[in-house]
C-alpha cells in the first residue's frame, strides 16, 4: 500500500517537473500573474517532492532495520538517508525564498460575512484564482448564515487525499485547504482547516445572535435614548444662548462702550451689540451642528450593518482637524521667523519716525533738507520698508509656494497695475509736488482756473477752498501739468509782501502828479495795505482819450484779496470824487449844448 502511494506521488511529481514548468515558462515574461502562478506551481512541486522523500525515507529506515550483518548495505542506506536530509534542508531554504518573493507581490482577498473579514485568501486552487476563491467562500458562508436551520455542529473537517475540506452536513464543501494554503501560513493542512472551522463557527454564531429580535429591540431602545439625550442637549444649548443674548442686550450700556481713536468713534456700542448677538447665534448653530454630527457615529455604531460608517464619519471631521493641527505645529518655526522680522522692522520704523519728527519740529536740521519734507519722506521710507518686509515674509506665509497662491498673487498684481495707472500718476505727481514746494497748507493759490486756499495736500489730490466756501478737489497730476500761482509765498515776515494792483484811466487834463498822489492816498487808506514799502503808481498806456494808471500796493494778507480790492476801489472813488476828477473807466465825453447835455459813451481801449 505504501509503495502504491509512493508510486502515485512520484508520477505526479514527474508531471509537475516535465509539463508545468514548460507551460508556465512560455508566459513568464508577459505578466506578473503568470509569474505568480509559476511560483505557486513550483512550490506545489517542492511540496510533493517533500512528501515523496518522506515516503522514501520511511522505506529506507524500514530496510535499515531488516539489514543486519551486511555492513556494505547498511552504509549505502545510511548514505541515502543523509542525502535525503540534505535535500530536505536545501528544498526548505528554496521554498522559503520562493514564498518570500511571492508574498511581496501577492494580494490577499478577504473572506467576509456582513462586512466582517474572517480571513484572507492568497493562493489559487486549480482554475480558481485567489479572488474567485475568496468570493465563492464568502457566498457559501453567507448562505450558512441565512440558513434558518443552521447548527454549528453541522460543520466538520475531512481529509481528501492530502488536502482538508471544511464540510457542511458532510457533503457541501465550504473551504478546501491545500498544501499551498498551509505552506503560505507555515502551518499544516489540518491545523489551518481546524482554525478556519472555529473561526467560521464563532463568526456565524455571533452574527446570528447580534441580529436576533431581542438585540434589535435593545438597539432600537438605545437609539431612542440617544435621540432623547440629543434633544435635551440641543434644548439646553438654546436656553443657554438665549440667556447670553438677553444678558448682552440688558447690559450693553454697562459693558459696551465702543472703540474710539482719539476723538473719532470707530465702533459704536450698537455695533458691538449687533456683533456679539450675531457671534452668539453663530456659536450656537456651530455647536448644535457639531453635536448632531458627532451623534451620528454613535447612532451608526448601534447597528452592525452601519457600524463600518462610524469610522468614516469620524474620519471626515477628525482628519481635517488633525491636518489643521499638524499644519499649525509645522508652521510654528516659520511663524517665529515672521514675528522676528516684523519686530525688527517695527522698531526700525519707530526709530526712523522719531528722527523725521524731530526734523519736522526743527530739533534736527540737515543742510538742504526742508522741515516740510520730513513727514512725506518718512511716509515714502515706511512704504519701502513695509514692501521690503513683505518680500522677506512672503516665503514663510502658509501656501506661498503653491502654484495656486502664486497664480492668484500674479493675477491680483496685474489687476492692480492695470487699474491704478491714474492713481500711480497722481501719487508720483504728489511726491514731485512735495519736493518742489510750490505751496503750503493755507496758501492762497491759483491752479488753472481755480483760486482759493490750500486746505489739504495728500498723495493723490490737493483740496482747495474758494472764497465762496467751495471745496474743489484737484488731482495732483493736473497740478503738476498746469501752472500754479502762489499769492502767499511772498507774504512771510522776511518778505515785502504781495502786490495788489488795479488800473484806472484818467483824462489828459489832469496832471499825472496829482493822479499819483490821489492813488497813493487811496491805497494808504485801504485795510491791510502796508505803509512800507510805500504804494507806487505806474503808467501803463496813453490811450486816445485817457491815460492808464496802475496802482500797486503791498499787503501781507494774501488770503483777504477780495476784501482789500473792494475797500481799495471804494477809497479810489471817494478820493477822486472829493478832488472833482472823473474816472474815465469806461471812458466817455460830454457835449454841452445850452442847458442840455448829450452823452456819447465809448469803450476804453
Amino acid at each position: 500500500m505504501m509503495l502504491m502511494q509512493w508510486t502515485r506521488l512520484l508520477f505526479v511529481s514527474v508531471l509537475f517537473t516535465i509539463y508545468l514548468p514548460a507551460a508556465f515558462a512560455q508566459n513568464t515574461a508577459t505578466s506578473k500573474q503568470d509569474s505568480a502562478a509559476l511560483s505557486e506551481a513550483l512550490l506545489l512541486k517542492d511540496q510533493q517532492q517533500q512528501r515523496i522523500d518522506s515516503l522514501v525515507k520511511q522505506q529506507l529506515k524500514k530496510e535499515l532495520t531488516t539489514v543486519k550483518g551486511n555492513s556494505q548495505k547498511t552504509i549505502e542506506l545510511e548514505k541515502k538517508l543523509r542525502q535525503l536530509a540534505v535535500n530536505d534542508s536545501l528544498r526548505l531554504i528554496a521554498q522559503n525564498q520562493k514564498l518570500q518573493q511571492l508574498k511581496k507581490t501577492a494580494i490577499g482577498y478577504p473572506v467576509t460575512l456582513l462586512r466582517d473579514t474572517l480571513f484572507y485568501v492568497y493562493t489559487r486552487t486549480g482554475s480558481f484564482n485567489a479572488k474567485d476563491r475568496a468570493a465563492a467562500i464568502s457566498n457559501k458562508i453567507e448562505k450558512l448564515y441565512q440558513d434558518p436551520f443552521f447548527r454549528t455542529d453541522s460543520l466538520s473537517v475531512a481529509e481528501n487525499e492530502g488536502s482538508y475540506d471544511l464540510l457542511y452536513k458532510k457533503s457541501e464543501v465550504i473551504v478546501s485547504i491545500g498544501d499551498l494554503d498551509a505552506l503560505w501560513f507555515n502551518k499544516t493542512n489540518q491545523a489551518l482547516a481546524t482554525e478556519y472551522l472555529k473561526l467560521i463557527k464563532k463568526t456565524i454564531s455571533e452574527e446570528r445572535q447580534a441580529h436576533s429580535l431581542t438585540n434589535l429591540l435593545k438597539r432600537l431602545g438605545l437609539v431612542a435614548l440617544i435621540i432623547a439625550i440629543l434633544v435635551m442637549v440641543v434644548w439646553l444649548l438654546n436656553h443657554i444662548f438665549r440667556k447670553s443674548a438677553a444678558f448682552i442686550i440688558a447690559n450693553k450700556e454697562s459693558y459696551l462702550h465702543g472703540f474710539r481713536l482719539k476723538k473719532i468713534k470707530i465702533i459704536t456700542a450698537e455695533h458691538l451689540e449687533s456683533f456679539l448677538l450675531k457671534l452668539n447665534t453663530l456659536i450656537k448653530i456651530l455647536l448644535i451642528i457639531l453635536i448632531a454630527y458627532l451623534s451620528l457615529p454613535l447612532l451608526f455604531s448601534v447597528f452592525p450593518e452601519t457600524e463600518a460608517w462610524t469610522g468614516t464619519l469620524l474620519h471626515w471631521i477628525l482628519s481635517p482637524l488633525r491636518s489643521a493641527a499638524g499644519a499649525v505645529i509645522a508652521y510654528l518655526p516659520d511663524l517665529f521667523k515672521v514675528v522676528v522680522i516684523y519686530l525688527i522692522f517695527r522698531y526700525l520704523l519707530k526709530a526712523i519716525r522719531y528722527l523725521f519728527y524731530e526734523v519736522k519740529k526743527g530739533n534736527i536740521q540737515f543742510r538742504g533738507f526742508h522741515a516740510e519734507w520730513a513727514i512725506p519722506t518718512f511716509n515714502i521710507l515706511r512704504f519701502i520698508l513695509y514692501a521690503f518686509m513683505l518680500v522677506l515674509v512672503f516665503p514663510f506665509l502658509p501656501g506661498s509656494s503653491s502654484p495656486a497662491f502664486q497664480g492668484v498673487s500674479v493675477f491680483l498684481g496685474i489687476l492692480i497695475s492695470l487699474g491704478s495707472s491714474s492713481a500711480i500718476s497722481n501719487i508720483v505727481a504728489g511726491l514731485v509736488i512735495t519736493y518742489m514746494r510750490p505751496f503750503k497748507l493755507g496758501d492762497r493759490v491759483k491752479i488753472g482756473d481755480v483760486v482759493g486756499d490750500v486746505m489739504e495736500k495728500s498723495m493723490l489730490v490737493t483740496r482747495i477752498k474758494t472764497i465762496k466756501n467751495e471745496d474743489i478737489t484737484v488731482p495732483n497730476s493736473m497740478v503738476l501739468s498746469s501752472s500754479t500761482i502762489n499769492y502767499s509765498s511772498h507774504t512771510k515776515s522776511e518778505r515785502q509782501g504781495l502786490i495788489v494792483h488795479y488800473t484806472v484811466t484818467i483824462g489828459y487834463d489832469v496832471p499825472w502828479q496829482q493822479v499819483y498822489a490821489l492813488l497813493t492816498t487811496a491805497a494808504l487808506k485801504t485795510v491791510h495795505i502796508q505803509n512800507e514799502p510805500k504804494p507806487f503808481v505806474l503808467q501803463t498806456s496813453l490811450d486816445d482819450f485817457n491815460i492808464s494808471y496802475q496802482l500797486n500796493a503791498y499787503t501781507r494778507e494774501a488770503n483777504l484779496q477780495a476784501v482789500i480790492y473792494s475797500n481799495l476801489l471804494e477809497n479810489i472813488q471817494d478820493t477822486f470824487g472829493a478832488a472833482g476828477i472823473e474816472i474815465m473807466s469806461p471812458s466817455y465825453h460830454v457835449v454841452r449844448d445850452g442847458g442840455k447835455e448829450v452823452q456819447n459813451e465809448s469803450s476804453s481801449n
